[in-house]
Parts: C-alpha cells; sequence; structure tokens
C-alpha cells in the first residue's frame, strides 16, 4: 500500500484521518506545521499528501509552492471553501479538494482515485488463499481463476479498499455500484453470499447486527 503524509495541525483531525488510513493498510507519516511537512517530504518517500491549508508557521499553499519538483500528488482538505482558495489550490497542483467537515469514507475513496491517477494505487491484495489482481480485475483461490460477474468484483474491490471498516449496505451500494444505482439493499446481501461461497470467506466477510459488512484481514499473513 501507499505511503501518505497527513499535514494537520488538529489533533483529533489527524488522529481520525491516520487510524483509517492504517485500517486500510496504508502507512502513514504526520505532521502538524508546515516546516515539520518540508522535512518529511525531503526525507521520506512519500505517495500521496494529505494537506491542510492553515497551517501554523508556513500555510499549505506555500508548502505546495516549495514541493513543485517533487510531483508528490495532493489532496487538500481544508474549511477554506471559497471558490478563490480552491482555484488557488488547483493551480499549485491539487488532484482534489476536500472541505471540513468531510465523511471518511468519501476521504478514503478519493485517496484511492487519486493513487490509481498517479500509479501508486495497490495492485493486488492476498488473504488466505485469495489473491485479488485489482488492476486486472481478476480473483484465483488456490491459484485457480474464480468466476466473477462485474456486479461481484466491483463489491469485492470496495471491501478491500475499505477492510476492517464496517460499511451499511446502502454505503455498500452507493461506493460499489454508484448513486444511480436503483436497486434495493437486499442485492447487497445476494452478492455477499456469492462472495463468500465462491472466495470460502465466510469468517472473512463480517455480518455487521443491523449495519452491513466488514471484510475483517485480522491476523493476515
Amino acid at each position: 500500500m501507499a505511503n501518505i503524509l497527513v499535514v494537520e495541525d488538529e489533533q483529533s483531525i489527524s488522529d481520525l484521518i491516520t487510524m483509517n488510513l492504517k485500517l486500510v493498510g496504508h502507512h502513514f507519516f504526520k505532521a502538524f506545521t508546515g516546516p515539520d511537512a518540508l522535512r518529511i517530504l525531503e526525507n521520506e518517500k512519500v505517495d500521496l499528501l494529505l494537506l491542510d491549508i492553515m497551517l501554523p508557521e508556513i500555510d499549505g499553499f506555500e508548502v505546495m509552492r516549495r514541493i513543485r519538483n517533487l510531483h508528490t500528488p495532493v489532496i487538500v482538505i481544508t474549511a477554506k471553501d471559497s471558490l478563490a482558495d480552491r482555484i488557488t489550490g488547483f493551480e499549485l497542483g491539487a488532484d482534489d479538494y476536500i472541505i471540513k467537515p468531510f465523511e471518511i469514507l468519501e476521504l478514503l475513496a478519493r485517496v484511492n482515485v487519486a493513487l490509481r491517477r498517479n500509479d501508486k494505487g495497490q495492485a493486488g491484495f492476498v488473504l488466505d488463499e485469495v489473491e485479488v489482481r485489482l488492476q486486472e480485475r481478476t480473483v484465483y483461490k488456490d491459484g485457480r481463476l474464480v468466476e466473477m460477474t462485474a456486479r461481484e468484483f466491483e463489491l469485492l474491490e470496495v471491501l478491500i479498499q475499505n477492510r476492517n471498516i464496517a460499511l451499511s449496505r446502502e454505503k455498500l451500494l452507493e461506493l460499489a455500484w454508484g448513486y444511480d444505482y436503483e436497486g434495493e439493499t437486499r442485492t447487497v446481501d445476494v452478492h455477499i453470499r456469492q462472495l463468500r461461497k465462491k472466495l470460502g470467506w465466510e469468517e472473512r466477510i463480517k455480518t455487521i447486527f443491523k449495519l452491513g459488512y466488514r471484510l475483517d484481514t485480522e491476523g493476515q499473513a
């Protein structure tokens, strides 16, 4: 997975972001000031920068000006929601611009998009005897190809990208099949049942009572 630098001066927001990045398998660095961020970017391999704008000492826009030569993908996360600020962010090279407050699942989804766009996303995933090749959209169990429908693979991909996070049926529908999918939430149950059967993940895809499902990777080798 990716090395992500989280630059956020509010401890609670920093902790929320990094906790969820860790849950889905990313590595992270933390910085609370502009100079701290620049030092880490200078000395560490960073695949993606999550950057607040209102920072002590050196603000986020100035950080972006100073790291242009690094070509590090940047997602701005800020309360500065004016059109002028957004334009400044994109002109300085931001890949995305997220306004606070935000939903953590939306942030994780945008992280995945930014990493894929810059060819730094996860190419594959292995759990127990199952290998998922995300770029090829193929799945193998015990070395044998598993036949999957497009819908099944899309749901599997969402579970992998948000592993160890409980997702409601409505959120799974939204993330896997889009806002305009006109289906009932019970279709998620049908596809989950198929995934469990095909992959032998009866104990891996957990049912969360009165909510939905979670892909549990605890104990993964």
